[in-house]
């Protein structure tokens, strides 16, 4: 496949930070076993991911803006552009020796995303995609799967956890969608998930509470790869109202639909 120099910038910055995690996720699963644990380490290991990630982009384009999980923004002099990065997206997977998390980047031209790479360092998968140029994992064109039903699909979801979001709501979500479909999946990685959905592997995928540096990537894959992205009311404010729900025409709408039923009264 043709890259265009834009993306080029972006791989190579994706797979110079994946080797810097690589080297840390193997340190990682030899802390397990100590009293105080990696946590420490692992939030070294995303400082310095996001380091090599910042100055590799901002080398190739230094007038671009910059947002990432880590350091925060910072406005670039171009007005018109914008990095969107997750250095480590699944921390905790990472913290646990659990080899599924990913370096997240994206770029967003005026307010619309452009171009976005996602690259998993310990399966070496590296999906990405551009604007009107398709979607591919390790150059291979991937499509979002054609199922037509949920009660074929296998879900992907995002859960809540101790301090974050409502889980009340989120459980009665998960009720609904369970009892519509083949299999719910909770991986752990919202970037993968979405990466997923594109590649065929999902069906479909909701969340709530997630950043932009978390999705943005994932959409254009998305999109790029033929499927739909909304938030959870079907509407684009997916940055706004930190939601996203995602899969072919179909199946993005009827999950929508679901998702959004009532609190059963028994």
């Amino acid at each position: 496949m043709a890259r265009s120099a834009l993306l080029n910038v972006m791989v190579q910055a994706a797979l110079k930070a994946g080797k810097s995690l690589t080297r840390d996720f193997g340190e990682v699963q030899n802390l397990q076993v100590s009293v105080k644990g990696p946590s420490d380490f692992v939030s070294q290991a995303d400082l310095k991911a996001e380091k090599i990630v910042r100055d590799e982009l901002l080398k190739a384009r230094p007038t671009y803006g910059f947002l990432g999980e880590e350091g925060g923004e910072e406005k670039g002099t171009d007005g018109a552009h914008r990095w969107i990065v997750d250095p480590l997206d699944g921390t905790t997977n990472f913290l646990h020796g659990i080899p599924q998390f990913a370096v997240s980047i994206a770029l967003e031209r005026n307010n619309e995303i452009v171009a976005g790479v996602i690259f998993n360092p310990a399966t070496d998968e590296l999906f990405t995609a551009e604007k009107g140029g398709g979607a591919f994992l390790n150059d291979r064109r991937i499509r979002v799967a054609a199922r037509r039903v949920l009660s074929d699909c296998v879900i992907g979801c995002g859960v809540p956890h101790l301090g974050r979001g409502n889980h009340g709501k989120f459980l009665v979500e998960l009720r609904h969608v369970m009892g519509e479909v083949a299999g719910v999946r909770r991986m752990g990685a919202a970037a993968l998930d979405l990466a997923y959905v594109a590649a065929g592997r999902l069906d479909g995928f909701w969340e709530a509470e997630l950043s932009p540096w978390d999705v943005a990537a994932g959409l254009i894959l998305i999109r790029e790869a033929g499927g739909f992205t909304s938030d959870m009311k079907g509407t684009t404010n997916m940055f706004e109202s930190r939601t996203v729900i995602a899969g072919n025409e179909l199946i993005q709408k009827a999950l929508v639909e679901v998702v959004n039923r009532p609190i059963p009264t028994r």
